[in-house]
């Protein structure tokens, strides 16, 4: 019997017909396509391999051109699917021709299957079709799998392909409404989504609360203590809202040289250990380690095709009772983990943490083997090792002391905690645990004060969000899906409209939100995206039919692009004037206008136009200082990894060339200056390049002060590296050269 399956991707292709075959696969190449073929027993395999989707949804050729007029008639189109992987099209056909049985062994969720239905619509094939459910692409898993085929699930599919109808409509629809009344035509178009632009809306309404927020002052009295050792407390009326009211307490208590113990009360605590990773808790633990969170998900996905890990994209917080936990603990003990994972059989609870949220579809993110990864991979693979790890470790064990002092007739209270037992924090170094110990005392001792103290304090606004925190919101809102939240966020990045982590919005992210904040458009609004994501799961269910949810999306949509076409003209007044910053005055008269989008600078007097190219990485804040030799602005920039640098806004102006030089080339004598590559690493390059070409790296971190002194060993300028709370390091910028080898012996 011929056998036709078909996966994902290339490396799962590969890896299903290694596991099924034993290792006896034959490769055929295609062109640039390849697949794979095997016998088992009296059947012959086929695994074709996919790119994601092979069918692309799009509006026919008649809507390509953007059209204001054209809006109402697109919402009401039925898009067409193209074959975009025509190649891979071709040998499934060929393939299914003599195929007796199909097999779809794509991802198991919604876009999966929704992958697996396209690519069987395209081969014609009439014979029986099954559903190939695996959770890690490893023996065990896949030889489990193929041997208990289950029936493609068509309800999944269809919740998928809804989705992608819906998210045609409204960002094709919006989005060409959007730019072409603001004027922001081909690479400068504004993309408007369903989840892309609600999720906008939070950063944006985050920033304004924080814009708007006015603080209260408030105070707090401290007071230092010492019996045996020095520890601290606090009031307990904490904090004051009124300055006569604290005044008139510290007055009291500020002379006191002594307090007595009222109360001492020790107690044992617990902190059990963090639940199972699914997608959101992996990434929001992944980007606290520096990752993106699509880089993170981009990292757990190619670790899951190598087999190192289970499917990264799961709601599930809840180990299955089929999952084999000494299995993967054995396998550890090939790897680095191998001292933890013995440690951890010896210890390990009865029974592992538990989220709220249990599904059946997949299991929640484990490791599947033992492995030596390096690099960024391994960083993400460490950390999914050692939460799983974490879930099946002891409690965290710790002393908790409370003392209350009577400091006169005033009550201070005195915390401290000191660890017990580590438990699994042993395994989950990612989380720190703070010790503040204070001595053991009994009622009536007396304690000595050292110092009291008012701290005044002000209210602070709400924090804005990293993509860790983001991304719980949107969970809590429902916005978007497990497979999608952390693409959204990269999207909002890569189209201008926000920056930095935390995150800020841009002023064209501001803008777009502000003029659909103005005419009430719902895609901003959670609950219309919350309302349609619960659609998806009716339509999975089978319980509501995809066509309804379709046809109600639809009237929703063209109600809104009304409304919208009604205040045409202030819809695009309003983001083009936002796209447009006025920063202050240049030095001969007229304005300053910063355009954000192309990063630059133009200065409008009297029908003269000057421009001004700004840096083309890192942040640009514009400061009140003026330059000191040519009087435009100065402006300080923020780039990852490096200590902010000031610089005059006009780069030729002669307070950069100065302030970048460090000393002069051993080579020709010109300047030896600072400089920013393309992709934004610092480096120290000589002014006469190209004729001469020398050049030097520089650590990223931390500030260059030149000292004017010169290398004895090679003639490099001498330099200072400081970083905040480490000693400064003096340096040859020539990295292997025989002064920094002395300098560090020394050290």
């Amino acid at each position: 019997m011929n056998i036709l399956v078909i996966a994902e991707k290339r490396n799962a292709a590969q890896r299903i017909a290694k596991i099924l075959s034993g290792g006896r696969y034959e490769t055929i190449k295609k062109g640039r396509n390849a697949y794979y073929s095997f016998t088992k027993g009296k059947d012959r395999y086929f695994v074709v391999p996919l790119r994601g989707h092979i069918l692309h949804m799009d509006y026919p050729d008649k809507f390509k051109r953007w059209s204001l007029g054209d809006l109402q008639r697109l919402v009401d189109e039925e898009p067409i699917k193209i074959i975009k992987e025509k190649g891979i099209a071709n040998i499934l056909r060929t393939l299914a021709k003599d195929a007796d049985m199909l097999i779809i062994a794509t991802d198991y969720d919604r876009e999966g299957e929704l992958i697996g239905v396209e690519s069987l619509s395209i081969t014609n094939f009439k014979g029986p079709v099954k559903r190939a459910k695996f959770s890690a692409l490893t023996e065990r898993e896949i030889e489990n799998a193929f041997s208990n085929l289950v029936d493609v699930n068509y309800n999944l599919a269809s919740a998928a392909e809804t989705r992608q109808k819906i998210d045609l409509a409204w960002g094709a629809s919006l989005t060409r409404f959007i730019s072409l009344a603001s004027s922001r035509r081909g690479k400068d178009y504004l993309s408007v989504g369903r989840v892309q632009s609600p999720t906008l809306a939070l950063i944006v309404k985050r920033e304004k609360e924080i814009e708007n927020f006015v603080p209260t002052p408030y105070w707090n009295i401290k007071g230092l203590f010492f019996k045996r050792r020095n520890f601290s407390g606090m009031h307990i009326s904490n904090p004051f809202w009124k300055e006569e009211e604290v005044m008139e307490v510290y007055e009291k208590v500020k002379d006191t040289k002594s307090a007595k113990v009222l109360d001492f009360v020790q107690e044992d605590r617990k902190i059990r250990p963090p639940i199972p990773f699914n997608t959101t808790e992996f990434l929001s633990e992944a980007t606290k380690l520096g990752f993106s969170a699509a880089k993170a998900m981009r990292l757990a996905e190619e670790l899951y095709m190598g087999g190192y890990i289970s499917y990264p994209r799961t709601d599930n917080t809840v180990y299955p009772k089929t999952l084999s936990i000494n299995s993967i603990l054995k396998s550890l003990e090939k790897s680095k983990f191998k001292e933890e994972a013995l440690k951890l059989q010896k210890e390990r609870r009865r029974y592992p943490t538990r989220g709220k949220k249990e599904s059946t579809d997949h299991p929640p993110i484990v490791p599947t083997r033992g492995a030596n990864l390096e690099g960024d991979k391994g960083k993400i693979y460490e950390l999914v090792v050692r939460r799983f790890m974490a879930t099946l470790a002891q409690d965290l064990e710790y002393r908790e002391s409370k003392v209350k002092l009577a400091v006169k007739d005033e009550i201070f209270e005195a915390k401290g905690k000191e660890l017990v037992n580590e438990g699994w924090l042993y395994y989950y170094p990612y989380v720190r645990f703070e010790e503040e110990k204070i001595p053991i005392l009994r009622i009536g001792d007396e304690v000595k004060v050292k110092k009291i103290e008012i701290e005044r304090k002000e209210t602070r606004p709400p924090a804005r969000y990293t993509q860790s925190s983001l991304i719980r919101e949107m969970e809590k809102l429902n916005l978007g899906t497990k497979s999608t939240r952390a693409e959204i966020i990269q999207k909002l990045f890569e189209r201008g409209y926000v920056r930095g982590n935390p995150i800020r919005p841009t002023q064209l992210g501001k803008a777009l939100i502000e003029s659909l904040e103005g005419n009430n458009v719902d895609v901003i609004k959670p609950d219309m995206t919350a309302r349609l994501e619960m659609d998806m799961d009716e339509i999975e269910k089978g319980s509501k039919a995809p066509e309804f949810v379709v046809k109600e999306s639809r009237e929703m949509l063209k109600k809104i692009l009304s409304s919208l076409e009604e205040n045409r003209s202030t819809v695009g007044s309003n983001i083009k004037s936002s796209m447009r910053r006025e920063i202050g005055e240049c030095p001969d008269g007229g304005k300053l206008i910063y355009l954000e989008r192309k990063r630059l600078v133009v200065c409008e007097n009297d029908g003269e136009t000057k421009y001004y190219n700004l840096p083309k990485t890192g942040h640009i804040e514009f400061l009140d200082k003026k330059c000191p030799i040519c009087g435009l602005p100065l402006i300080k920039i923020i780039r990852r990894g490096q200590s902010p640098e000031i610089r005059c806004l006009n780069s030729k102006c002669e307070y950069n060339r100065k302030k970048d030089i460090v000393g002069k080339c051993p080579k020709c004598g010109g300047d030896l200056v600072i400089r920013q590559s393309k992709n934004g690493k610092r480096f120290i390059g000589c002014s006469n390049y190209p004729k001469c070409d020398v050049t030097y790296s520089l650590p990223q971190r931390g500030k260059i002060i030149p000292t004017g002194e010169v290398c004895p060993y090679c003639g490099a300028p001498l330099l200072i590296l400081r970083k905040k709370g480490k000693k400064d390091w003096k340096f040859c910028p020539n990295i292997k050269c025989e002064y920094n080898r002395r300098n560090k012996d020394e050290k």
